[in-house]
């Protein structure tokens, strides 16, 4: 399933909303038609949460099957460990933790800068390797980067080298794509799971079908 919205009446999804296959991070403020809509295309609970007071989840969380990351900067709310969601704090000058990291169950890339106590931290707590490296020459790489265990989508800035590198740690088929008409920020733009994905209204239909192909 794929299906356009809008979150915070925002085109970048990404920016707002933190998925995985097991819940949801969406900003406490987000409207209740928007909620409803989300909850139907990503079939998981969605939690209402600040993080460090802000409603920029996404930029601020990487999530995954295996837990949440978040700079202690940005202290998420309790709600999350009421919920038994595991949570990893890094002392990290690089806060922007969804930005600068994408992971799944079988491997993470980094921002560059990520020091190297934030990367053992996260190969000790979660069991996987960390590749501190640029997708498409962008240090950013959880906003130009987005996956579910079916699929991965980068930004069109890619070589083929990097794509062969990207599957063999991911264990998924990589692709590029734009969203949200032309924008290379597929991860701040697009939010998917096993169950559904959502993009933004702006995103073409051209758009939507590369998206669908790799992530449904």
């Amino acid at each position: 399933m794929i299906k356009k919205t809008r979150v915070l009446r925002s085109d970048f999804l990404g920016v707002y909303c933190s998925v995985s296959d097991d819940f949801a991070l969406v900003p406490s403020p987000i409207e209740e038609s928007e909620f409803k809509r989300l909850s139907g295309i990503l079939g998981v609970d969605l939690y209402r949460v600040m993080v460090g007071n802000s409603p920029l989840i996404g930029s601020l969380v990487a999530s995954s099957s295996l837990g949440v990351i978040v700079a202690k900067d940005y202290a998420p709310d309790n709600f999350l460990v009421e919920q038994e969601i595991p949570v990893l704090m890094l002392n990290e000058k690089l806060n922007a933790i969804g930005n600068n990291i994408i992971m799944n169950r079988h491997g993470a890339i980094a921002h560059t800068g990520l020091s190297k106590a934030s990367v053992k931290l996260i190969e000790d707590t979660f069991g996987i390797e960390v590749i501190k490296r640029t997708i498409g020459g962008i240090k950013t790489v959880g906003s130009v980067a987005v996956m579910n265990d079916r699929g991965m989508l980068v930004t069109p800035t890619v070589t083929e080298d990097e794509i062969k590198f990207l599957e063999d740690l991911f264990r998924v088929q990589v692709k590029t794509a734009t969203a949200n008409f032309g924008s290379i920020y597929v991860g701040s733009s697009i939010l998917t799971n096993s169950n559904g994905t959502a993009v933004g209204m702006s995103t073409t239909p051209i758009e939507l079908g590369r998206i669908d192909d790799t992530l449904s």
